[in-house]
């Protein structure tokens, strides 16, 4: 949708139109808000359309779970967005279990226009600026936009260099040759241990004489530290030429500089290992993938954000809200700042749970709607059941295990309690507690204590309930919280496939919920 220079007054202006971009404007559109979302290209996710460069997503597609209900079946899709039509998923435009990031384009395309989203395009904004509780926007053409409340879409695309002496003259991710014939029989340094890094090493294994995939820290693996954003198996295939003794390394090292000489790389490594030596090796090629920024540029001094994490996220509260900005909101990948690689703020499948949420905390913040809630009664055996069954389906608390939760707010004067559904866990204890005589938090989690094999693990029988806090897997808890005391905690023991309906999952709740409804007010029980 195209739309002529306006000096109007909106209530949003969002910037960029990917996933979390079109994500919003959904939001935005339902609530009927005035808004307008600005995209530098002429259709959206820009982003998409040129990374991951090898164009194989590691977002999981999985069209064939055995169940029906598409808000469990959401646990499996990591790509698609939120929205009422269910015809308007990513399973619907590929069946591959990791898609083509083109698949992903064509889709966030098609949402676009399904719902059509109020987004100028050909919009590059060039200055932010702020007076008077007034945003003001001026894109590359000279056009002015201005609103009351800002959201930042644009992600993380300024690539992120390493103070490296002479890691100008090495080539970067964001533009090296992708194909693999360039590089036979050459040895090859890639900088950095993330899924970038090893995408580009496994493009390589077949022609590279020698290929050292480098960093200072140890390597994280996902499946050990449950974060998606650590190297994904779907990359890992040079492992094994590494162990295996193929000529390829992993090496534990900080690049103390890079030189140049004739036509190849001198690059001086201290290992972080092997008591601290420092040796010379030599490349023909060196790759730069040490990730992405935040881009501060368009900000002028009225509304410079703070940034944080080595300067690479803009620094949030709770609500995703600037930390010296008020009303400039971030969504999307920059949402991570508040989980860093912890959750799963920074992919699709994590930050549309949040956006869902912000959606929900901006309408009560600012138009004094309630958030949503549905009442119940205050009973064990009713808030056993509810909890019960949203542990079963919610693919939020699932996707966002720890740091999103349900909240069930306990009034003394009242005859039932108030369900709410995918918050934030700070936020609720941050801006909700004292609206409350008492919270029940729900979450799903991980064991705290991290096994040093996770294909080596004592399970917790499912008939030993005694001991459900010692669950390593993916578990229930429940917190009963007077104000931000933490009065109890009650875990429901694993189980193999996720789904908590036998005896050994309620009873025990049931019980939980009778002893703290009892010290709350004994007439409930």
């Amino acid at each position: 949708m195209q739309f002529s220079h306006t000096q109007n007054l909106l209530e949003y202006i969002v910037i960029g139109s990917g996933p979390a971009g079109l994500q919003m404007g959904y939001y935005l559109e339902q609530q009927k808000r005035s808004y307008l979302i600005l995209e530098a290209n002429e259709k959206p996710s820009s982003f998409f359309q040129s990374f991951p460069r090898h164009r194989k997503l590691i977002s999981i597609n999985k069209v064939y779970t055995g169940y029906t209900n598409p808000e469990v079946n959401l646990r499996w899709d990591w790509n698609s967005l939120l929205s009422h039509n269910q015809d308007l998923l990513m399973k619907n435009y590929s069946e591959r279990y990791f898609p083509s990031a083109d698949d992903l384009v064509k889709y966030l395309a098609d949402f676009a226009t399904s719902f059509k989203l109020k987004i100028k395009y050909g919009a590059k904004v060039t200055k932010v600026s702020k007076k008077d509780s007034i945003f003001q926007v001026v894109d590359s053409e000279g056009n002015v936009y201005i609103c009351r409340y800002l959201i930042i879409a644009t992600g993380l695309f300024k690539p992120y260099t390493p103070p490296i002496p002479g890691i100008e003259n090495a080539e970067n991710y964001v533009d090296v040759s992708i194909h693999p014939e360039d590089f036979k029989n050459q040895q090859v340094l890639i900088l950095g241990k993330g899924n970038s890094a090893f995408e580009t090493a496994d493009n390589l294994v077949e022609t590279a004489a020698k290929i050292h995939v480098a960093s200072p820290n140890p390597l994280k693996m996902a499946w050990q530290t449950h974060y998606v954003g650590n190297l994904r198996a779907v990359n890992n295939n040079i492992l094994d030429t590494y162990h295996l003794k193929s000529q390829n390394a992993i090496l534990d090292a900080t690049i103390l500089d890079i030189k140049r000489q004739n036509d190849k790389f001198i690059v001086t490594v201290k290992y972080s290992h092997a008591c601290n030596e420092v040796e010379q090796l030599t490349y023909d090629r060196v790759i730069v993938c040490t990730g992405f920024k935040f881009d501060v540029s368009i900000f002028d001094e009225t509304c410079q954000p703070k940034l944080a994490i080595n300067e690479k996220f803009p620094q949030q509260t709770s609500e995703w809200e600037s930390s010296n900005v008020k009303d400039m909101y971030f969504i999307g990948t920059l949402m991570q700042m508040r989980d860093y690689k912890k959750h799963m703020s920074g992919f699709i499948h994590g930050f549309r749970y949040n956006i869902h949420a912000l959606s929900k905390i901006l309408a009560h913040k600012y138009y004094q709607e309630k958030l949503p809630y549905q009442e119940i009664d205050i009973s064990p055996e009713k808030i056993t059941d509810s909890i019960i069954q949203r542990i079963n389906i919610s693919s939020a608390l699932w996707q966002q295990p720890g740091f999103l939760c349900d909240a069930i707010a306990l009034n003394k004067n009242g005859q039932s309690a108030r369900y709410y559904q995918d918050l934030p866990v700070n936020y609720v204890q941050e801006k909700m507690m004292d609206s409350a005589d008492e919270y029940l938090l729900i979450t799903l989690e991980y064991g705290a204590e991290k096994a040093v094999d996770p294909f080596n693990i004592e399970r917790i029988a499912r008939t030993d309930r005694e001991r459900a806090e010692l669950s390593k897997f993916l578990h229930p808890i429940i917190r009963h919280y007077s104000n931000s005391q933490l009065l109890q905690e009650h875990h429901i023991i694993e189980d193999l496939v996720g789904e908590w309906l036998e005896e050994e999952h309620i009873l025990p709740l049931l019980q939980f919920c009778k002893q703290q409804l009892n010290s709350f007010n004994p007439q409930l029980v």
